[in-house]
């Protein structure tokens, strides 16, 4: 498994906007264009309480009450664009010091099918122990999707070696519960001014 200092090194080189165009869905539109009249938006959460986490236990409630939290969707088997954003995350949350264990951040695998518990807890052990890594059934996976307007198709092909295309979007979310932001993978200068926002609330 590749630690985030490995991850930053082989990413870094790469392009953003050349990854994107590798895949067939579109690149997302910038964050600004994405917000609604720059107003947080209530969604309902209650989908996210039927996933599992990778330590094997339900989220609950009460480990999101009060607490801003991020939201993003990939999978285990992503080959670049998940361990980078998660390697982001990391390192976002060490600069937070104690402040980034105010502030919970949700791996949500739209890929269900290969990514038991068991498995995201091997492969988040790459990154900062504070990531919790979501799972369930084919049909909670998508409703959380759902709730979140986030995309993902997976590309045919033959055996066990398939791909996922999905959006790559951070959902931020603030203590109240309200969608604050979204925030594309390749923006941690956003992420980290959007995030200071809502811990400051």
């Amino acid at each position: 498994m590749m630690r985030v200092a490995e991850l930053f090194r082989a990413v870094a080189h790469v392009p953003a906007v050349l990854l994107l165009s590798a895949l067939s869905l579109p690149a997302p539109a910038p964050a600004a264009e994405m917000e609604h009249a720059g107003r947080p938006v209530g969604v309902d959460l209650d989908s996210l309480f039927s996933l599992t986490t990778h330590r094997g236990t339900h989220l609950s409630m009460a480990d999101l009450r009060g607490r801003p939290f991020v939201v993003l969707f990939g999978y285990t088997h992503c080959p670049e664009f998940c361990p980078a954003a998660l390697a982001d995350l990391s390192r976002h949350l060490e600069r937070l010091g104690a402040d980034g264990n105010r502030l919970a951040v949700l791996f949500v695998t739209i890929d269900p099918e290969r990514d038991t518990a068991k498995s995201l807890a091997s492969y988040l052990e790459s990154f900062d122990p504070r990531i919790v890594g979501l799972t369930g059934s084919a049909r909670d996976v998508a409703t959380v999707a759902a709730t979140f307007g986030a995309k993902y198709e997976r590309r045919s092909t033959q055996g066990a070696s398939y791909s996922v295309d999905h959006s790559y979007l951070m959902f931020l979310v603030d203590k109240y519960g309200l969608l604050a932001r979204r925030v594309g993978y390749d923006e941690p200068e956003l992420l980290a001014s959007s995030s200071a926002r809502l811990l400051a609330q």
